[in-house]
């Protein structure tokens, strides 16, 4: 019998195992539907290119057609591996705005603004450069400068400032706005993921469990108290019991696909699908959110120092192997995505409303498809859209995946940022510091403004942060739409709370893992407070 069964070794999941097995009398049980993160194409910053060809460690999901884009299926992929997503994305480490957390607050949310999250952005931050009033220095999680930054990413940061934008050598310190290199969640070389971090130094521990290859199937519920779970591994069905809490941390496409597989969700969607009701929650599902973004690439064909698919690119990533099986050094450390910056898309806003990621090789279809020769890439994504999309179920095989629809480009104000930070983004390329690389965007004919829609429509889809689907927040409004409460409670329900980034009321405007991370270490401790509390 276990105190706490987490389902989901993500982000969230690692750090609550972590941090709850702390109390040796504290039982804790870890489900992971995927394998260990002993790959090294997990561990070296520079796997995440296969991963993306090959897809292992990963689930594989698609949009359903999404108008807004043209009716095309958009990609979803999602970590299958112990880590979650933070085992296969691209290290970069930013937290948001102030502001994202205040708005959290005045949803009705107490102990989430930003100056209740930030000591545990801190607490669970180790930062090479050492702690100060924004950043921790002994946390599990390690933050760093990248090893090799290439030269095309330092010059992308010059072009950009160039420009007219300013500089800024920390995007989590004093202030967001600006263009420099990103810091990344490595340590000597590694990657640093959620596993890395938080779970690896404690297996050991005789009070944590952790099974991999465990597909949980569903919550078991009593009298609408989760006292356990169903999950699937080697075959045969299995069920662990607690006598304290499920923790779902399944992330935003895959917790509400539980919730709704286990009776708790809008009834007449359980009802089309097979399920007997446990629990009528509508908002389960509702208001999936994710940063929407396209990618400008330049080709470049005499920059051979960029990376690309030719044969000096081929013998450049064959040095760098070698370099980092010797002493983990090299071109492999990069995590690709470099540089960027956070900016606004027109003078007016109050607050940047988009982010770059700076690629030193050319990109397409989530780096699925080859490219041949040099060049380079840069990200723009809108940091808060309006589209507001949808998961369902496909069924009730839990095997099954769910029914994504993140209505991309359904808000038009959405279309409009992402124009006007293309745009901006060719401003950028045309300055002296990146026009000396050379080289031709490949979407260079696409001028007008409707020729600038239907490329954008042709060619956005995520930058892999989907939120909001287990919204937090004080539910009793007419709608129920909330679906957990500050205390990350599922309403109307005992013994089971969500901690993943579906709870987010609104998207942080940043990458997602630090947030996570910060949004579970302040339920290790709400978690145990409640049970002092009993």
């Amino acid at each position: 019998m276990f105190d706490y069964l987490i389902i989901g070794g993500g982000a969230a999941g690692c750090v609550l195992a972590a941090r709850l097995s702390e109390d040796p009398a504290i039982h804790v049980a870890l489900l992971e539907s995927g394998p260990s993160d002993h790959s090294a194409l997990v561990q070296c910053p520079s796997g995440i290119a296969l991963l993306a060809r090959t897809g292992q460690a990963q689930w594989r999901f698609a949009t359903v057609p999404q108008p807004g884009l043209n009716g095309r299926c958009g990609y979803q992929p999602r970590g299958r591996v112990l880590g979650g997503s933070s085992s296969v994305n691209a290290m970069v480490y930013t937290r948001g705005q102030p502001g994202d957390f205040d708005f959290w607050a005045a949803q009705g949310n107490p102990g989430w603004g930003y100056a209740d999250v930030l000591p545990y952005f801190k607490r669970a931050e180790s930062n090479s450069r050492g702690a100060d009033a924004w950043h921790g220095g002994d946390g599990p999680l390690h933050v760093t400068d990248l090893q090799q930054p290439h030269p095309a990413s330092q010059a992308f940061v010059q072009a950009a400032v160039q420009a007219g934008f300013a500089a800024n050598a920390d995007f989590n310190g004093a202030r967001q706005e600006g263009v420099g290199l990103y810091q990344v969640m490595q340590k000597d070389g590694e990657r640093c993921s959620a596993a890395k971090a938080y779970l690896t130094p404690h297996l050991g521990r005789p009070n944590l469990q952790v099974f991999t290859g465990a597909h949980t199937s569903r919550i078991l519920t009593q009298n609408r108290r989760a006292v356990g779970v169903e999950f699937m591994q080697d075959g045969q069905l299995k069920q662990l019991r607690t006598q304290g809490e499920v923790l779902l941390c399944a992330g935003a496409l895959q917790s509400p696909q539980l919730l709704m597989l286990s009776g708790i969700g809008d009834h007449a969607q359980l009802l089309a699908n097979g399920i007997a009701t446990v629990h009528h929650l509508p908002g389960v599902g509702q208001h999936l959110h994710d940063h929407v973004d396209v990618v400008q690439v330049v080709k470049a064909a005499h920059a051979k120092d960029l990376w690309g698919i030719s044969p000096t690119g081929i013998a450049r990533i064959a040095r760098g192997v070698r370099d980092w099986r010797r002493d983990r050094s090299g071109l492999l450390t990069s995590n690709l995505a470099e540089a960027g910056g956070f900016l606004k898309s027109q003078p007016m806003e109050p607050q940047p409303d988009l982010q770059l990621h700076f690629v030193p090789a050319q990109l397409a279809d989530h780096g699925r498809k080859t490219l041949w020769g040099h060049g380079y890439s840069v990200h723009i994504c809108v940091l808060q859209p309006a589209s507001r999309g949808s998961v369902r179920l496909n069924g009730k095989d839990p095997l099954a995946p769910p029914h994504i629809d993140p209505n991309f480009l359904g808000a038009l104000e959405d279309m409009e940022r992402l124009r006007r930070g293309f745009q901006l983004v060719r401003r950028i390329c045309a300055q002296p510091a990146m026009a000396a690389w050379g080289g031709h965007e490949r979407s260079a004919r696409a001028r007008s403004e409707l020729e600038l829609e239907l490329l954008l429509r042709e060619t956005a889809d995520t930058v892999y942060h989907p939120v909001g689907s287990c919204r937090m927040g004080p539910g009793g409004n007419g709608e129920h739409t909330d679906v957990v409460d500050a205390r990350l409670r599922v309403h109307g329900m005992a013994g089971l709370r969500v901690v993943d980034a579906s709870v987010m009321p609104r998207i942080v405007s940043a990458n997602t893992t630090a947030a996570t991370t910060m949004l579970a270490e302040k339920a290790a401790d709400m978690l145990r407070e409640d049970a002092a509390q009993g």
